[in-house]
């Protein structure tokens, strides 16, 4: 959790970007390891918003940016999306936005949008196109950090969370938590396996930097063989239909509550 200077100075920051671009910032969350549970000292702050123009912003022909980024101000690294480009994610059910709205860690939370969109969240949700978003990163992350003699053992975390997040998924149909030790948890692993991971996430915990040491076999193998069953798996899900009108509607409301 961020101290309460680092909470200042972030929120100190987030009325600067409405100020500068003349909009208004509906929510703000920590997205990153710190809100996974796995930030370091040195990790950086992965501050993400959903904002939104006055009304008649939107209503033009061009084609407007709709991201705020300020990424090289460490140790914050800030990026917003427009309330129309964040409602578009929304119904593609994108997992980074799914996961914005259930961080655990809140720098700003104003009007009623999140909350709405929290109710809305099970309706949008599309189980097969979180999978395939979570078994990419995990396959992605195996492939550069883990297959070598020696791995960068604090690697390891950037490949369970997302098995584990599938595993949540074909278990409950829902969105994963954000945080590792939810997800962790909830598994029944095998003993030695479910030693060798408390063991790493004790280490990480405590400060250790966990740097390139001999690969952890009883891991590995749980990684390769959850991630080629998850490949099959995925394919046989259902695919689901959400209702853009409804997003629509929810659109004008929200301008209406942010601007009048």
């Amino acid at each position: 959790m961020p101290s309460l200077t680092m909470l200042d100075k972030i929120k100190q920051r987030l009325y600067q970007i409405e100020k500068d671009h003349e909009v208004r910032i509906l929510y703000a969350v920590e997205s990153g390891s710190q809100a996974w549970g796995f930030a370091s000292q040195d990790s950086d702050y992965d501050v993400r918003f959903i904002y939104a123009h006055p009304q008649d912003w939107y209503i033009t022909v061009q084609q407007r940016r709709d991201v705020i980024e300020y990424l090289d101000e460490h140790p914050l690294d800030i990026s917003g999306w427009d309330l129309r480009k964040g409602l578009q994610l929304f119904y593609k059910s994108n997992p980074p936005l799914l996961e914005w709205l259930q961080s655990p860690i809140v720098y700003l939370e104003q009007y009623t949008t999140a909350k709405k969109m929290r109710s809305m969240m099970q309706s949008i949700f599309s189980p097969q196109s979180c999978m395939y978003h979570y078994l990419h990163m995990a396959e992605g992350n195996y492939r550069e950090y883990l297959k070598g003699e020696h791995v960068k053992v604090k690697k390891y975390f950037y490949v369970l969370r997302p098995v584990l997040a599938c595993k949540w998924i074909e278990k409950y149909n829902t969105m994963p938590p954000t945080e590792f030790e939810l997800l962790f948890n909830d598994q029944q692993l095998q003993d030695g396996l479910h030693s060798a991971i408390d063991r790493l996430l004790k280490r990480k915990k405590d400060g250790e930097e966990l740097a390139t040491e001999p690969r952890i076999s009883a891991i590995n193998e749980f990684l390769e063989n959850e991630i080629i069953y998850y490949t099959h798996f995925v394919k046989s899900m259902p695919k689901v239909s959400t209702n853009m009108e409804m997003l629509d509607v929810f659109f004008r409301e929200t301008l209406r509550e942010v601007w009048v």
